[in-house]
């Protein structure tokens, strides 16, 4: 199936496109904004209008080059994704293994473009920089341009066993070769390496109204949502096509985890110890960092409203009285610290127990 098209983000693709047609387009960009709302879609964009044969401020999206980027089959993109570490210890077998990862990613995206977030124990390894730099040494394919997306770049492991790839990474951002493009994405640049950032044009995307949100979720969705639903949806979104996407079962499941664990907080070290322990140690790790996730959206709203301002879902019970936005930020970084330490081979069970003691002593 082909692409979906890109919503909204109109000045910031009219920003691009006179770039790109007047040559001064930067080599290395990274496209940051809230999850969702479509950074890998307009690098996905930008690779189309680098490769569209035509000279128009859009891909004509009937050209030759235009077709192959809507159908991820362009020779010359290169699209890395978050991917479960390789298993191999050989570093040839790993930058295989990692390679037939990301080339298993793309074909499901080819036959379902509305694809989710990556798992939440992915991550760019040392064998996916490794094939990036592979791949960035080879000359184009189709005598052009080459396109390299980064999306997630702040899954990127720079301290797995040696600063080799990163340094190498580093390197290739620094000096990009010519004719190359490379667009990281991010949700926050500040979770990049500082050496990154530096070598980068930022371009920031913001969230969308809620009329490009309904308009997307009712020309794309199937089964068509009942308008009660899809006015549900819309609002639970704010602003973000991916979270719209995703408030079905699974992310219900997730919030209905995080207030769980507020609750067991909140009532004392013998209630959160317990939720801990109940913590697979080992499974379902997916789960328990979008669990992570929702809990930091919910002390997000809980300090929206804290503010006077409103709130895009309700606030569970167990926060209504910590009006103290101060401290529900703080409980938030702790909440941060905790996901960007699930991407390591940390034990669920005890990474949950720290948490706890870490936000009953803020709240």
């Amino acid at each position: 199936m082909p692409l979906l098209p890109l919503t909204g983000h109109a000045e910031t693709r009219r920003r691009l496109a006179e770039a790109v047609r007047s040559g001064r387009l930067p080599q290395v960009l990274v496209v940051s904004g809230p999850p969702g709302v479509g950074k890998q879609r307009l690098a996905l964009w930008l690779a189309q209008l680098v490769f569209c044969e035509r000279q128009e401020p859009d891909p004509c999206g009937t050209c030759r080059g235009c077709r192959l980027v809507d159908g991820l089959a362009h020779a010359d993109l290169h699209w890395f994704v978050p991917v479960p570490r390789p298993k191999a210890s050989d570093p040839d077998k790993a930058v295989d293994e990692a390679a037939q990862a990301i080339a298993e990613v793309m074909e499901e995206r080819r036959s379902s473009p509305l694809y989710g977030p990556a798992d939440g124990m992915a991550s760019h390894s040392m064998a996916s920089v490794r094939l990036l730099q592979r791949r960035a040494s080879l000359t184009s394919v189709e005598g052009g341009r080459r396109v390299f997306i980064l999306g997630n770049a702040e899954r990127l492991v720079p301290q797995e066993s040696s600063q080799e790839a990163a340094n190498a990474l580093l390197k290739l951002l620094e000096e990009p070769p010519a004719g190359s493009l490379f667009v990281l994405t991010t949700v926050d640049p500040r979770r990049l390496l500082p050496t990154i950032r530096s070598r980068a044009v930022p371009v920031r995307l913001g969230r969308l109204s809620d009329d490009l949100v309904r308009g997307f979720l009712a020309a794309h969705t199937s089964p068509v949502l009942a308008p009660e639903a899809l006015e549900q949806r819309v609002a639970l979104a704010a602003g973000s096509i991916g979270q719209a996407l995703a408030a079905g079962d699974e992310s219900a499941r997730a919030y209905r985890a995080a207030d769980q664990l507020l609750d067991a907080v909140l009532a004392g070290p013998a209630a959160g110890y317990e939720r801990a322990l109940r913590q697979p140690p080992f499974s379902a790790r997916g789960e328990f960092t979008a669990m992570l996730d929702a809990l930091a959206d919910t002390l997000g709203e809980a300090a929206r409203g804290a503010l006077g301002q409103a709130t895009r879902r309700p606030v569970p019970a167990a926060l209504l009285g910590r009006g103290d936005p101060a401290l529900l930020l703080r409980a938030l970084q702790r909440v941060t610290e905790a996901r960007d330490a699930a991407y390591g081979n940390v034990n669920p069970q005890i990474l949950l127990a720290v948490l706890g003691e870490e936000l009953a002593a803020v709240l």
